[in-house]
């Protein structure tokens, strides 16, 4: 990490921060820390938008990438005095590039124009596309059996122009693995030029695409074929090549191409609060997300009932959470009111399932009632099992939910006491962006973890008929966390595909890996 120590006569500083390959999870520590900072931040198209949620919302954004038709946003001089601009305005400029700033990412540029203008700057590296590339096609760059050097290249100029200031007499055999950034426009030129300087035509290649994405494409040939197996792949920008007998590896160590569900496009219906566990687990096996929260989570208009319970805690027997957001939103009132965790010493637990369970744990409260089956109807009748009659029983839920658990208590016996702490509103925004992406085909699956889900998405696509509704599903798996759920997907005219046997999100994960499982035969 290098910083100026240049005085300034203002706070404004300059970040220069590499995002890394592609995926957002190969950001710095350090990289991140400033990204929650920014006040301003001027990002690049190779940088991976999901960075952004990082930032405070707050902060200004500033597209620096290409444009459509491949037009640039700012010339590199505008970018330059964009930084300037901001930094001597006082503000904290955090500078998005894909990969290392310092390789192929003109970052020297940019750091010496805020050097003349007197502007306070740090350059944090980033993950390099070059190794990312090399490691997610499952090619190491060297190995003590194949070469012990490794050459990066810009293939962005034409070897053959007069200013080129590559040695291809030396690069061609002087490297043992060569890496070619930016070289799918001129790669005809580049393999000719190694080949003419002595490199041996059947050198393995690889051409690696999106690397470290979803969208992730490598293909191998050698220097004599590589050109035309990129052409037939189809293979374009942003892409490395990786020149050299250990390309031979990959046969053996490929891995990230190879996970069950790479390339496979999935919808996450949840709240962008309760996404992440589910999204986690899908894009460690593969898959791209796409977040569509079909829910926003506020609190209820009156919590008089909720209070009032809260009041006579004492004369509860139990207390019953059957989700995350009623046990969130409970124990928030729950400290409004003065009180904590120890005002329901009296009252036995029950949660309708593991996460819920798990959930209460950060609230200091182990459940007392788990049930077998994770669901409204399963805690009712483990309850109704172990005799309800005369007790006391409090339901803090959403404000619109089924009725089953209460119906069944009540049935049995029970007093049962039905306090809103939440209420779902589905969310305004994004239906045109998602009813393209169903349009053009680009999804295979649809995951809902609640009845809620499913309704509000079908509100946020907004079909205007079930024939419509199909169509715009066409060839899209749906998954289903639990029975319910599944039931409300029938219920709109549509076919559940896949379903855990337990209702859990690692569970119906599982079962997503499940379905797209090989099957023998």
């Amino acid at each position: 990490m290098k910083t100026n120590q240049q005085s300034s006569n203002n706070k404004g500083k300059v970040y220069l921060v590499g995002a890394g390959p592609g995926d957002p999870g190969l950001i710095t520590l350090r990289g991140k820390y400033l990204l929650q900072r920014a006040e301003v931040v001027v990002y690049d198209y190779l940088a991976n938008k999901k960075l952004l949620n990082y930032v405070p919302e707050s902060a200004e954004f500033i597209y620096a990438g290409k444009k459509g038709g491949g037009l640039h946003a700012f010339t590199q001089e505008g970018i330059n005095q964009l930084l300037v601009d901001h930094a001597a305005a006082g503000k904290r400029v955090v500078r998005l590039k894909g990969g290392d700033p310092f390789i192929f990412g003109r970052g020297a540029e940019e750091i010496e124009q805020l050097v003349e203008a007197g502007i306070a700057f740090e350059v944090v590296p980033g993950v390099t596309s070059a190794t990312a590339a090399a490691t997610y096609a499952g090619i190491p760059i060297t190995h003590r059996d194949y070469t012990a050097s490794v050459a990066f290249v810009t293939g962005h100029e034409a070897p053959g122009k007069k200013e080129s200031n590559i040695a291809w007499d030396k690069l061609a055999t002087g490297a043992g693995t060569i890496v070619i950034y930016m070289g799918i426009k001129n790669l005809p030129i580049i393999t000719r030029k190694l080949m003419d300087n002595g490199r041996a035509p059947d050198t393995p290649v690889a051409v690696v695409r999106w690397a470290s994405t979803p969208k992730q494409h490598s293909v191998v040939g050698t220097l004599a074929t590589i050109t035309e197996v990129v052409q037939k792949e189809g293979v374009k920008p942003p892409a490395l090549v990786i020149v050299g007998d250990v390309v031979k590896l990959r046969k053996s160590i490929d891995w990230f191409e190879k996970r069950p569900l790479f390339g496979k496009r999935m919808v996450v219906t949840r709240t962008r609060e309760q996404a992440s566990e589910l999204v986690a687990k899908l894009e460690e096996n593969g898959a791209a997300c796409l977040e569509y929260s079909t829910i926003h989570i506020e609190p209820v208009d009156d919590y008089q009932l909720l209070d009032q319970a809260i009041a006579d805690m004492d004369s509860y027997d139990w207390i019953l959470f059957t989700s995350l957001n009623a046990i969130t939103y409970f124990f928030k009132r729950l400290n409004i009111t003065g009180r904590d965790s120890r005002a329901l010493a009296t009252c036995c637990i029950g949660a309708v399932g593991r996460a819920t369970a798990g959930e209460l744990l950060k609230y200091g409260i182990h459940a007392d009632l788990v049930p077998e089956k994770f669901t409204g109807q399963g805690l009712a009748e483990s309850l109704v099992a172990g005799g309800v009659a005369g007790k006391r029983i409090l339901l803090p839920r959403a404000l619109k939910a089924m009725e089953t658990l209460p119906e069944m208590l009540t049935d049995a016996g029970a007093e049962v006491t039905v306090a809103p702490v939440y209420q779902n509103v589905p969310p305004q925004g994004r239906k045109d962006e998602l009813r393209e992406e169903l349009t053009d085909g680009d999804i295979d699956v649809v995951t809902f973890t609640s009845s809620s889900t499913v309704t509000n998405f079908l509100t946020m696509v907004g079909a205007d008929n079930e024939k419509e509704l199909h169509q715009l599903l066409k060839g899209v798996k749906i998954a289903a966390i639990g029975p319910i759920t599944a039931e409300t997907v029938r219920k709109n005219g549509l076919r559940v595909d896949i379903q855990p046997d337990s209702y859990t999100i690692a569970d119906m994960v599982d079962a997503i890996v499940d379905h797209y499982a090989p099957r023998e035969g």
